[in-house]
C-alpha cells in the first residue's frame, strides 16, 4: 500500500472509551432518567453528568492533575458515586480503600499509592486524618457528605465543623466537560487486594480494561436500562463498584446506593423502591433468610439475585429458590486483578451445577492447570489461570509479585479448582485454605457444604489448625440456627456418616457470628489466628 493511499489516523478524542465517556454517552441518551438515588439526593443522568463536571473542576483547581492517585475513605454514598467519574474525566486514579482497615494499614496504602488527595466519609474523618498524618504524601483532605447527610451535602460551606474542604466546596460553576488529554490505556484505579501476604498489592487497572469487563457484566449478567438496582456492599470494593455500579451506569439503569447492608435496612428499601435487581454476598442472603422480617417484606419485584465473593453453600441457594421462586440467580466469580468479573454460573445452571463457578464469561478466558502449566483433567485440582483484556497492567511498584503472578504467560488467581468435561469450574479453595492434615488434603469448602444439609445450622467456616499430631486438624466454627440445639458430636457423626475419616472435623466450636469484611468475605484467617493455640495440648 503505497502512503497516499493509507486512511489517515484517527484523531484519538473520536475514539476515546474512558470511564467518564460511558456517563457522557448515557446522559446524552437518557438525559431525564433517575440516574442515583442516595438519602435525600437524586439526580438524572443529566444532572450527573453536570454535577461529575463541576466536581472535576473543582478538584483540578484543587490541584488534582492527571496521573495523580486519590484516595478515598468512605462509606457507600452518592458523593462516592460522583468522585470515581469526576477522576476518570480528570485521568486521575482512584485509590478506594477499606474502611476497616486501622490507622497503620491506610497509611501504609496512601505512602505506598503516594496519594496526594484523601476523601473522607463523615465517620471516617478522625481515622482518615490519623493515617494522612503518618508519614503520607496527602495534603488535603476532603469531606464527603454521606447517606444520611441532610440535604446531600450540596449546599453546605467551604469547611466543615473539623475544618475539612468540603464537596460542596469543590463543586465549581463550570459544569462542561474538562479540556483534558485522555487515554483509554490510562490507570483508571489501583486497588489493594486483601490478599495472604502481610502487606496488600496495588492492583493498577486501566479504563480499557474496566470498560471491557463492563461489556462482560452486562452481556452475562443481563443487566438492562430497565433495572432497578440496589447498590449495598461496599463501593470500595470493586465487585459492587465494577460488576454492578459501573456497568449499571453504562446501560442507564436506577442506581440506589446505601450503606447500610443490614437486613432491616435491606428489606426495607427492596419493597419500597421495587428493586429488581440485587447483588450480595451470601453472608448477607444468608441474613435476608434468617431476618423475622424476610416473610412480610414484598419482594415480588425483586427478579435478578447476584451473588459472589464467597461460595454459596448449595442448601442455602436452594433455600433462596424456594422462598424466592420469581428469582432468577447469578453466580459472578472472579477477583480484583480481573477488574473483577473472570467466570459466570447463569440461572438455568443453578441447580444443574449446583456451587460450580461457572464458564469463562465473554472476554476472558480460562483454564484450571497444574504446577506445570498443563490443563487438569475432569475432576482434578488445578490452579484458575486466566488471559484477559479486563487483567490488570501489574501490581503499582511491585514488579517481583508482577512477574510472579504471570509466570507462564498466564495471570495466577491463586484459586484451586476442578474442571468438568462441559467446561464448567467448581472452586475447592484458596491454596491457603486447603487443610493438609495428616498427609492428605482436605478441601475446606467439602466439609462446609456437608454441615450445611444439617437443618439446625445457620453458617459454618472450616479451616486447618495447628495440632500436635496430625500437623493441621479439620476444624469447623458453626454458626447454630436461632433456638435450634446442636452440640460437637451431633455435627462429627453427621460428617462421618457421608465423608472419609480424615475428612472429618477434629473440633467444632460454637460461636453467635462470623468474622466478615464489609464485602462479606468470610475472614478465616481471623478465625485461624483467634483459634490457634486451640489444639495444641490435644491427644491423637
Amino acid at each position: 500500500m503505497n502512503a497516499a493511499d493509507r486512511p489517515a489516523a484517527v484523531r484519538p478524542e473520536l475514539s476515546r472509551h474512558t470511564l467518564g465517556d460511558l456517563l457522557r454517552r448515557t446522559a446524552a441518551r437518557l438525559p431525564g432518567k433517575t440516574a442515583i438515588l442516595c438519602g435525600d439526593v437524586t439526580w438524572t443522568y443529566a444532572q450527573f453528568d453536570r454535577l461529575c463536571n463541576r466536581l472535576a473542576h473543582g478538584l483540578a483547581g484543587a490541584g488534582v492533575q492527571p496521573g495523580d492517585r486519590v484516595a478515598v475513605l468512605s462509606r457507600n454514598s452518592h458523593a462516592f458515586a460522583a468522585l470515581r467519574f469526576a477522576l476518570a474525566r480528570l485521568g486521575a486514579v482512584l485509590v478506594p480503600i477499606n474502611f476497616m482497615l486501622g490507622p497503620d494499614e491506610v497509611a501504609y496504602i496512601l505512602r505506598h499509592a503516594g496519594a496526594r488527595l484523601l476523601c473522607v466519609g463523615p465517620d471516617m474523618v478522625a481515622p482518615g486524618r490519623d493515617a494522612a498524618g503518618r508519614d503520607t504524601r496527602v495534603g488535603r483532605l476532603i469531606a464527603l457528605p454521606g447517606e444520611d447527610t441532610p440535604g446531600g451535602g450540596l449546599t453546605a460551606g467551604a469547611t466543615d465543623e473539623n475544618g475539612l474542604i468540603t464537596f460542596a466546596a469543590l463543586l465549581a460553576d463550570d459544569d462542561s466537560p474538562p479540556a483534558v488529554e485522555l487515554d483509554s490505556r490510562m490507570l483508571a484505579q489501583i486497588i489493594y487486594t486483601s490478599g495472604t501476604e502481610s502487606l496488600p498489592k496495588g492492583a493498577m487497572l486501566t479504563h480499557e480494561a474496566v470498560a471491557w469487563e463492563y461489556v462482560s457484566c452486562v452481556v452475562e449478567g443481563e443487566i438492562a436500562e430497565t433495572d432497578v438496582m440496589l447498590h449495598a456492599l461496599p463501593l470500595y470494593h470493586c465487585a459492587q463498584l465494577d460488576v454492578f455500579l459501573g456497568p449499571a451506569i453504562y446501560v442507564g439503569a436506577v442506581n440506589l446506593i446505601t450503606g447500610k447492608p443490614t437486613p432491616d435496612n435491606l428489606l426495607e428499601l427492596l419493597a419500597r423502591h421495587r428493586i429488581n435487581s440485587f447483588f450480595a454476598p451470601p453472608s448477607i442472603w444468608i441474613a435476608l433468610l434468617r431476618s423475622p422480617r424476610f416473610d412480610a417484606t414484598d419482594l415480588s419485584a425483586l427478579v435478578k439475585g447476584y451473588y459472589g465473593a464467597a461460595i454459596m453453600p448449595v442448601e442455602v441457594l436452594k433455600e433462596i429458590a424456594a422462598r424466592l421462586p420469581q428469582i432468577r440467580l447469578w453466580n459472578f466469580y472472579g477477583q480484583t486483578e480481573i477488574a473483577p468479573l473472570a467466570t459466570v454460573l447463569k440461572p438455568h445452571d443453578q441447580l444443574r451445577k449446583a456451587g460450580s463457578a461457572g464458564r469463562a464469561v465473554l472476554n476472558v478466558e480460562t483454564r484450571v492447570v497444574d504446577d506445570d502449566m498443563n490443563d487438569v483433567v475432569p475432576g482434578q485440582i488445578g490452579e484458575i489461570v486466566h488471559r484477559s483484556p479486563q487483567l490488570l497492567q501489574g501490581y503499582f511498584n511491585d514488579p517481583e509479585r508482577t512477574a510472579a503472578a504471570f509466570e507462564g504467560g498466564w495471570f495466577h488467581s491463586g484459586d484451586l479448582a476442578t474442571i468438568d468435561d462441559e467446561g464448567y469450574i467448581t472452586v475447592v479453595d484458596r491454596k491457603k485454605d486447603m487443610v493438609k492434615t495428616g498427609g492428605e488434603n482436605v478441601a475446606s469448602r467439602e466439609v462446609e457444604e456437608t454441615i450445611y444439609r444439617m437443618s439446625a445450622v445457620s453458617e459454618v467456616a472450616v479451616i486447618g489448625l495447628p495440632h500436635p499430631y496430625w500437623i493441621e486438624a479439620v476444624t469447623a466454627v458453626v454458626v447454630p440456627k436461632a433456638g435450634q440445639p446442636l452440640d460437637e458430636r451431633q455435627v462429627i457423626e453427621h460428617c462421618r456418616a457421608q465423608m472419609a475419616t480424615f475428612k472429618v472435623p477434629k473440633k467444632v466450636v460454637f460461636v453467635d457470628s462470623l468474622p466478615k469484611n464489609p464485602s462479606g468475605k468470610l475472614l478465616k484467617r481471623e478465625l485461624r489466628t483467634t483459634y490457634a493455640e486451640l489444639l495444641k495440648n490435644e491427644p491423637k
